[in-house]
Order: structure tokens, then sequence, then C-alpha cells
């Protein structure tokens, strides 16, 4: 009998053509002429030649890696800086940053929660919220999309110690989730509220400050931030912000954090760079907001189903998973890159193409960008 305990790879590879869900890789060279709709850099920082210069500079002070945990050798001072700043740029009293921020959703939900708990998560969360919850080892809910009564209702039949989570703007249609009403709900339950502000960093509230700011529940009472350098600050890495006392423990107890080495030095002086110019150019934030503005209003008169940005995710739905896949092909074709969402990325199954809106996008551009996505887009 021969030895083939992988044979059952090839089945599923089968599965996934027949569905139309392969994925591939597809490395991208250093410089292209695509127009670029399909990254999340929301402010067009990450080649900024202050943020590259704050890298190398960082680079060469601090070394290539961290060199180890960051309770080991893995933590610098440049780390501590950055910690400081994103705090009080965010409005919290202390933050921990980790090497990503799918390992900073892994390190809130499984530290502050465990098997007498009850976690309350939105059906539209993040897959890092999704494997946090189960890593936890909580009793996990998971609730209607932005649907804050149903979380009351979750909390009142628990009555026990208890989390809701849920992502500030969710990375498929780019919506926002209702975070005044869940604090609210959170507050009357004695639950505590954590918000993946991925998405709403540098985009949302005052000068880009988030959506926690936006909604002025920074630094409130029982609430606690994660959030991602990778985005609209250009780098690498992740964050959890919130009370000193939760970010001493998430030191002594995360594993994400103690087991995993530090952020490379040039990732977090990166990350600090665009920190401090976006303090100079706030407008970026506003600037972000209305090129998605922008992109929708002109898709949805062109007449197609693109959903309304809270953010700068633009989502554009299409009729199939095969649909999609040759939709964002024929873009790329045309010369724009756009992201592709199918399932198992979609929680409602339904393909689509994701723009992300960046605020370095002049007005052509935007124009040149519709114009491809109407120009290329099934028939129905």
């Amino acid at each position: 009998m021969s030895f083939a305990p992988f044979d059952w790879i090839d089945d599923e590879a089968r599965r996934r053509a027949d569905a139309g869900l392969v994925r591939t890789l597809r490395p991208r060279p250093a410089e292209t002429e695509l127009l670029d709709l399909a990254s999340n850099d929301y402010l067009g920082l990450t080649r900024h030649p202050e943020v590259t210069a704050a890298a190398a500079d960082a680079a060469r002070r601090w070394g290539a890696g961290a060199t180890g945990s960051r309770l080991v050798t893995g933590s610098t001072a440049l780390h501590a800086e950055l910690e400081r700043e994103l705090a009080d740029f965010c409005g919290f009293e202390a933050a921990l940053v980790l090497s990503s921020g799918y390992a900073a959703n892994l390190a809130a939900l499984t530290a502050l929660t465990g098997r007498d708990w009850l976690i309350v998560s939105d059906a539209s969360n993040h897959a890092s919220i999704v494997d946090g919850c189960r890593l936890s080892r909580a009793e996990t809910a998971v609730v209607p999309h932005a649907d804050p009564e149903a979380v009351r209702k979750t909390l009142q039949a628990h009555g026990g110690r208890a989390l809701a989570v849920t992502d500030s703007v969710f990375s498929v249609d780019g919506d926002a989730a209702p975070l005044a009403a869940l604090a609210g709900v959170c507050r009357a339950e004695n639950a505590a509220l954590l918000v993946d502000d991925a998405h709403g960093l540098g985009v949302l509230g005052e000068g880009g400050r988030g959506a926690l700011a936006a909604a002025g529940l920074a630094g409130g009472d029982g609430i606690v931030a994660t959030l991602t350098l990778s985005k609209s600050l250009g780098s690498q890495g992740g964050a959890v912000l919130g009370p000193a006392r939760v970010i001493d423990h998430l030191v002594n107890t995360a594993r994400t954090f103690i087991f995993d080495t530090g952020l490379a030095p040039a990732a977090a002086g990166a990350a600090l760079g665009s920190l401090r110019l976006l303090r100079r150019e706030p407008e970026r934030a506003g600037r972000a907001r209305k090129v998605a503005t922008a992109l929708y209003e002109r898709l949805t008169a062109a007449g197609l189903a693109a959903v309304r940005p809270d953010a700068a995710v633009v989502s554009v739905r299409a009729p199939s998973a095969d649909a999609a896949v040759r939709w964002a092909a024929d873009c790329r074709t045309a010369g724009m890159a756009v992201g592709c969402f199918r399932p198992p990325s979609v929680p409602d199954g339904i393909s689509r193409l994701r723009l992300t809106a960046r605020a370095d996008l002049t007005d052509e551009q935007i124009a040149t960008a519709v114009a491809i996505v109407r120009r290329t887009a099934p028939v129905s």
C-alpha cells in the first residue's frame, strides 16, 4: 500500500476550482504602471519620502530585526515612543505594539476573556476576531450584523462576565458599526467593549484619530481598541489601546505578545513617521473620505451596485464568484488593481470588487477608476 497522507488536498483543490475559489499569489514589482485601488494605503504614506526615511533611519540605528520577544530583547526606546504617541493621538491611556493587527486581536481576546466569559461577536467581524474568539475558550455568541439590540438581548440572557467585539469599519462593505449604541448597551449590561479600528484609524475622527474618537468613546471605561499599523500608517504591525491596567495585563498574559518576536524597528520607525506626518497634515483623513464618496457616487450613477462607504472602503457587488474574478482580472488588464472578495472572505456569500480610496488619488485618477470598473463590468 502506498503512503499518501495528503491525497485529500487534491480533492480540496478540485472543489475550490469548481467553485471559482482558487487563490494565487501574484508578486508585484517595486514599480508598476497599475492604478492602485487594491491596497490599504488609505493616506498614500507607504512610499512617502518622510516615512521611508524614518524606516531606514530606524533600521540603521536599531538593526534589521527586533532580535527577540518584547520581554527579552525585542523592546526598544522606539517601540515605547510609538506606544506613547499612538495612545496620545487616539485618546487612550496606554498602548501596546505587536507584530500585526491579527496578533493584536488575538492578544486582546484571549487575555481579556476566558472559559467563564461570554463574547458577543458581530456576524461580519474580521477573521482575526473570529480566531481570537475561538482561541479564548470563552462561550461565543455571533449576533446579526450591526444590531445593538441583539447584543443587548444576548448579554442579558448570559448575566455573567462578558465582552462585545466589533470592527469599527467592516472590511467587506466599508460600513461603520453603531459604536455609540453598542457602548451604551455594554455600559448598561456591565460588559466590556472591544473595537477593532483597523479601517478607522487615519480616516475617521478629527484628523484621523479613529472611529472611537469620532464617537466620543476613546479612553472610556470598559473600552479597548485594537488597530493595525499597516493601513493608514503605511507600515506593518498592530496595537492594543486601553486603560493602563489592561495593557499591563496583556504584557503579562497575552501569548501573541509574550512568545512572538517584537515588531521590526524599521516598521516601528515608519509607523511613527506616518503618525507624526498625519498630525501635521490632518486634512489627509478628510481627503480619503472625499475620494471614497466620489467613487461611490460615480459608480452608482453608472448603475453599479456599490455600497455607500462610511470610511475608505468602496464595495461593488458581482453576480458570482467567477464573475468577480474575471472582473478583477479585466480591471488589471485595463490598467488598474482592485481587490476581489469571495467566499469564505465574505460572510454573506456575495462576491465583490473592493476598491480602496486613497488620499493621494487625483480627480483624474478617480474618473479613470470609475471608467475602468464600468467598462469591464460583467453582464448579470
